[in-house]
């Protein structure tokens, strides 16, 4: 049987937020359908998909129903449970494998397996039992283990005794504590493998945040030559090592030393990926897309470069944004990803500003989000 699935078949996504919403955009162009499968309806990605199946992700019946339906299941965020992912492998192929996400999703695992493979990363310890906490570096960032993004699940201690008091507001679970990094800059490395192994990349960026939540990314990042060439390799080492089909992001700490350190790993589609929707020949959605359908990987050619600035709920507080505003700027590209409530720190959108230098991309990107502010 033919390793290639084909447009006119049904791709299946577990998750429906704003990249199941991409990735449906970029699969629907090339003639796929898709199918989507989350607890909510009226979902940013069902919005967009052909078919929305609104059911929990333990209720695995239902899972083995949806997967019966289509022809690869793949992700849109990581912490979808393990057995689902096995009860959607016993349908039809599942791509990234769900041993990927097993790794991936919970820090813990991640760090172990970053480990074994040799990539550098900060120190850390392992945090089962009050006990452990002593044998921390301090200062510290102390993690849960499983379900954390934007900053949720961690808190930054300085002692033993701030991390006694830290650990029990999160619960006494099992957490990873970090040595706190002193870096220079946070970049990331959003790549692909194909059903062959091949290998394409979109480079190094520039990652700046702003309360734990990413704000702004500039492609590309303003680094040597040498870090880019680390931060590529490390990153084919991690897609091989995982045997990844789909596209993965390797997040970055580059110290003040120039030492680059592994800070997460994302195997989906990333935020910080989303310029490229725009300034790439291919988007990192339809990679994912070629990807996991045994298609070819396309070029990841830098177009013009990039930034985009993140929109969160909180330009929402004094009303309806001014789009007219922001879409005066010609090289702008407005992306809404059709949530139904606005939120402070809730991922609303986005905006990509293309320039002729990263730094420009990123001045006209900051002033098109501030012009959306609807002045009082």
């Amino acid at each position: 049987m033919s390793r290639v699935i084909g447009p006119g078949e049904a791709i299946g996504v577990l998750g429906s937020g704003q990249l199941g919403r991409m990735f449906a955009i970029a699969a629907r162009r090339m003639g796929y359908r898709v199918h989507t499968f989350s607890p909510d309806r009226d979902t940013p990605t069902g919005q967009v998909a052909d078919v929305e199946v609104r059911a929990s992700y333990e209720d695995l019946d239902e899972v083995r129903a949806f997967a019966a339906k289509v022809r690869v299941v793949t992700f849109e965020f990581e912490n979808v449970p393990a057995a689902t992912a096995e009860a959607a492998a016993s349908q039809c192929e599942v791509r990234p494998r769900g041993e990927v996400l097993h790794v991936t999703q919970n820090r813990l695992r991640e760090k172990r397996f970053l480990r074994g493979i040799g990539v550098p990363c900060a120190r850390f310890e392992e945090i089962n039992e009050r006990g452990d906490l002593a044998r921390g570096v301090y200062p510290g960032v102390l993690k849960t283990a499983g379900f954390g993004y934007d900053g949720k699940g961690q808190r930054m201690v300085r002692t033993v005794e701030e991390a006694e008091a830290a650990w029990g507001e999160l619960g006494r679970q099992a957490c990873v504590l970090e040595e706190l990094v002193d870096f220079e800059r946070e970049v990331s490395v959003v790549a692909a493998r194909g059903v062959d192994g091949a290998f394409a990349h979109y480079g190094v960026v520039d990652n700046a945040h702003r309360n734990h939540i990413l704000d702004v990314t500039v492609a590309p990042a303003r680094v040597g030559e040498g870090v880019v060439k680390e931060a590529v390799e490390i990153a084919r080492a991690v897609l091989e090592a995982l045997e990844v089909v789909g596209v993965l992001c390797v997040e970055f700490f580059l110290t003040r030393e120039g030492r680059l350190l592994v800070n997460e790993l994302a195997p989906r589609p990333h935020n910080s990926g989303h310029f490229t929707f725009d300034a790439c020949v291919t988007s990192q959605f339809e990679q994912q897309l070629r990807a996991v359908c045994g298609l070819g990987l396309g070029s990841t050619e830098l177009l013009r470069p990039a930034a985009m600035a993140n929109l969160l709920g909180d330009l929402w507080a004094e009303g309806e944004p001014d789009w007219g505003a922001a879409c005066a700027f010609p090289d702008v590209k407005l992306h809404l990803y059709g949530k139904l409530e606005a939120r402070n720190g809730r991922k609303m959108g986005h905006l990509t500003a293309m320039a002729e230098t990263g730094a420009q991309a990123e001045l006209i990107a900051r002033a098109a989000r501030e012009s959306l502010r609807r002045k009082s």
